[in-house]
């Protein structure tokens, strides 16, 4: 493969059929929706999850969550699965923490290609819990890059989800993937991590490997309280939209379709070349855009500004010009489309979950 054959191929023609995907920790909001696009692409596709954090336990279990937010969740992972099954993709319950489990599913897939997803998807969660944080993060990954150098492995290639805080506090309004990362917090320090991992085992085991950096992820199905879900949710339920430094923080908002199409192109063009790419929308926005959207639906939405967060670090646009050139990736859902067309979603799904709710949408 040749650096310019990534932009002369449409997404809608890209082949990865004849490819075993396994996604590890990939029953979640990304997880899901790459597995489907992996599948439509044409790879079998394993999804390994001990569906804890983020997913079906923690909603059914967890009682701080009241029950209309309940029912809600529980909607939405059940929609996952059921996507999932119809697309022929197969769901398996392993703590990939636990090298046992793991290593008889790795067997019995025999994959060509591991995407790692594992992680507590919330910096402030991850901060107040630093072991669970750590373990998911690091155990799984040390455990699939294990497995990944023995002998009967067919394994080419390890995406690696990492993050768009690994940069730390932008040092202007911009960042490409040539910045030196200076992650703060746990989360964050995490994610470098791994990225250190896994360019260890292309230096040891010669294991090719792609990092994939997103930014501000949003969309359908998401239940991992990112600012984009709290924000539209408050509104509904009446609870206040908190703006941490006056809303005036710049995020890369992306959509999560956009996220998806990246690693698919980099699946299917990408291996060999050992890579990190930042896939984001390329254009970042301040947090009252959100508001700015969410009311021309719910106009009473309550604000409150609060202290800018000092566990969040100062962001801004991520630059694709890497992921343009080399993989032909050019993001399709701007905010003001993407976002509005998620609201009408979430406030369709909410209707249907709380018909007896105080209707408050405009």
């Amino acid at each position: 493969m040749t650096d310019t054959i990534g932009p002369t191929i449409p997404y809608e023609t890209l082949s990865i059929a004849g490819e075993r995907v396994m996604l590890i920790g990939g029953a979640g909001f990304i997880g899901h929706n790459l597995a489907l696009a992996l599948r439509e692409r044409g790879a079998e596709v394993m999804v390994a999850d001990n569906l804890q954090v983020n997913n079906l336990v923690r909603v059914v279990s967890d009682r701080d969550i009241d029950e209309v937010r309940r029912a809600l969740y529980i909607r939405f992972i059940l929609t996952r699965f059921e996507l999932m099954r119809d697309a022929g993709i197969a769901l398996e319950n392993v703590d990939a923490r636990m090298m046992v489990d793991l290593t008889k599913q790795f067997s019995d897939f025999d994959p060509t290609k591991i995407i790692h997803l594992s992680a507590i998807s919330s910096a402030v969660i991850a901060n107040k819990a630093p072991g669970l944080a750590y373990d998911l993060q690091i155990n799984t990954l040390r455990n699939a890059l294990e497995l990944c150098r023995t002998s009967s492995s067919k394994v080419d290639q390890v995406v690696f989800m990492s993050s768009s805080t690994v940069y730390g506090d932008f040092d202007g309004d911009e960042v490409d993937e040539s910045v030196r990362p200076k992650p703060r917090g746990v989360y964050a320090n995490g994610k470098y991590i791994g990225e250190r991992m896994v360019r260890e085992a292309k230096m040891l085991n010669e294991l090719d490997y792609t990092i994939i950096r997103p930014s501000a992820l949003y969309g359908q199905r998401c239940v991992s309280q990112r600012v984009s879900q709290k924000f539209i949710e408050n509104a509904l339920f009446g609870d206040p939209l908190l703006l941490e430094g006056g809303g005036m923080g710049r995020l890369d908002f992306t959509h999560v379709d956009d996220l998806v199409h990246g690693i698919v192109r980099a699946v299917a063009l990408e291996g060999g070349l050992s890579r990190t790419f930042n896939i984001t929308y390329g254009n970042a926005r301040t947090i009252a855009d959100l508001v700015t959207i969410i009311r021309e639906y719910i106009p009473d939405a309550p604000v409150e500004d609060r202290p800018a967060a000092k566990e969040k670090p100062k962001r801004g646009t991520l630059r694709i010009d890497r992921a343009r050139d080399y993989l032909g990736f050019v993001p399709e859902v701007s905010l003001d489309e993407g976002y509005r067309r998620y609201c009408e979603w979430y406030i369709d799904q909410w209707e249907r979950c709380a018909p007896s709710a105080r209707r408050r949408i405009a």
